[in-house]
């Protein structure tokens, strides 16, 4: 363990913004359940007069019984309907234990480091990141289970002890704000959050009152998201040490830049300007990263120091995230050292051929179209100039 201590008033801060979100979540959790019922038996009334009104000879008032029978029943189903909204599933390329046991290993050390229970899935996604989700086994109910995402781009782009350094600070997500009943406390939040963007997806005419009243509660989400961020970083350098976690907070901001203004948009153009070439970025990414930013790596020197917040991002800035770690972001070397290897060599070396062919296959269906998940619509214009100055 490393002796970084870090702000005593940001974990406090962030404790009682999740109290708070959470009682508020359980109180529309359960107002939701409350006229769901309640529009339910309504109906019910409705559907009761309407066979009293069928009986006594009377159709007009049938009708008028029948309609408010309806449009409760279509209300309480919508209503029933996005209270089940359950958990989204995870993608990704499930990887089992015994394919990568050095992985496995490390993980099973962080959580023995962190006191927290082992992850139950891991799964490779085709992203430049690294995330952990839990769930219910039973979708809304059971015991929570762990899964972890890292993505094939993420281990191509950092060292073994960097990779180290971004699974310690998912572990501090773990240890800091998902243990035990806080883990329960952060589903419910994320189950109220699902059902307020359904109903309002689902609200028939002028739904702007929704919206106002739900935005005060996603836009303390969005902070809560942000200060748990800070929290994991310093679970993190405890662990590793704040030097690398800066270090690696750096190397993959700019990984991150040069894979989505340099190499998809060259890749993308390729394959636009000859759809008969058979491209495979997925395959040819630990050397693409290993080439291309070394020569790219001038052009995006200040990208850490550059990035802005914006809105809606959940993640604080590199900036802000590095100075909270009260490290210095012009000390680290720009590229990864030579010779050094990646993550993807060290921890998935017998993988990488088979997960870059899953997701070539996938890339390949989407990149027909210029606007496919690798691109933002900055670059689809880019690659779309690319393309017609050729």
């Amino acid at each position: 363990m490393h002796d970084f201590e870090p702000r005593s008033s940001v974990i406090r801060l962030r404790a009682r913004l999740a109290r708070r979100l959470t009682w508020w979540a359980i109180g529309g959790v359960a107002a939701v359940l409350a006229t769901g019922l309640l529009v339910l038996v309504v109906a019910a009334a409705c559907a009761a007069r309407a066979w009293l009104a069928i009986e006594s000879g009377e159709p007009v008032e049938t009708v008028m019984w029948v309609g408010a029978m309806l449009v409760m029943a279509l209300a309480a189903v919508g209503l029933l309907n996005a209270l089940l909204t359950g958990v989204p599933v995870a993608e990704g390329v499930r990887l089992p234990r015994a394919v990568a046991p050095d992985l496995f290993a490390l993980l099973d050390e962080l959580a023995a480091r962190t006191a927290v229970a082992p992850v139950h899935v891991v799964r490779i996604t085709g992203e430049i990141n690294a995330a952990v989700m839990q769930r219910p086994a039973l979708n809304l109910v059971g015991p929570l289970r762990t899964e972890l995402l890292v993505g094939l781009p993420l281990v191509h782009s950092v060292s073994p002890e960097q990779f180290a350094a971004v699974l310690a600070h998912e572990f501090g997500h773990l240890a800091a704000q998902r243990r035990g009943r806080d883990g329960w406390s952060a589903h419910v939040r994320a189950w109220w959050a699902r059902i307020l963007n359904a109903v309002i997806d689902d609200e028939a005419g002028d739904g702007r009152w929704l919206d106002r009243a739900a935005e005060r509660y996603f836009l303390d989400m969005q902070r809560l998201a942000r200060m748990e961020e800070f929290e994991a970083d310093a679970v993190a350098a405890r662990l590793v040490g704040a030097e690398l976690v800066g270090e690696t907070l750096v190397e993959l901001s700019r990984k991150a830049h040069f894979l989505e203004h340099d190499y998809w948009p060259r890749v993308q153009a390729l394959r636009s300007s000859d759809a008969g070439s058979r491209v495979r970025p997925f395959r040819e990414m630990g050397h693409g990263v290993l080439a291309g930013y070394a020569q790219a790596a001038a052009a995006c020197a200040d990208v850490v120091e550059g990035v802005r917040d914006r809105r809606h991002d959940l993640h604080p800035t590199p900036r802000r995230r590095l100075r909270a770690l009260r490290v210095a972001c012009r000390q680290f070397q720009l590229p990864l050292p030579q010779g050094a290897g990646s993550a993807a060599e060290r921890f998935f070396a017998g993988l990488v051929p088979t997960l870059a062919w899953v997701f070539d296959r996938e890339w390949c269906e989407y990149s027909r179209s210029p606007r496919h998940p690798m691109l933002g619509p900055e670059q689809v214009a880019s690659v779309q100039g690319f393309v017609a100055r050729r």
